[in-house]
């Protein structure tokens, strides 16, 4: 008897996992699973370039110091829109 209860769990367990797979497979290949990956991924290359531009305009001013160049005069309109970054457009 207890043999047969546990392979009834067992194959209930198998089944609940099954389908929770299958389903979460198909969602994954819809239109709404493409655009989601598509979104992670461009979300993933913009924070990306954020981090290269960061760390570019980082190693610059590094260089600059070291080489004792003074940096670029930046014009009044670039210094105060530096305090405020732009939002991001997300494409979800």
């Amino acid at each position: 008897m207890i043999r047969r209860v546990f392979w009834l769990a067992a194959g209930v367990t198998i089944g609940v996992v099954a389908v929770r797979k299958v389903s979460k497979a198909k969602s994954n290949l819809g239109p709404e699973g493409l655009n989601r990956a598509v979104g992670q991924i461009s979300d993933s290359i913009a924070d990306f370039a954020d981090a290269l531009r960061s760390a570019m305009s980082e190693r610059e001013n590094d260089l600059r110091a070291a080489l004792g160049v003074e940096p670029p005069a930046a014009p009044a309109a670039a210094e105060a829109s530096d305090a405020v970054p732009a939002p991001r457009r997300s494409l979800r």
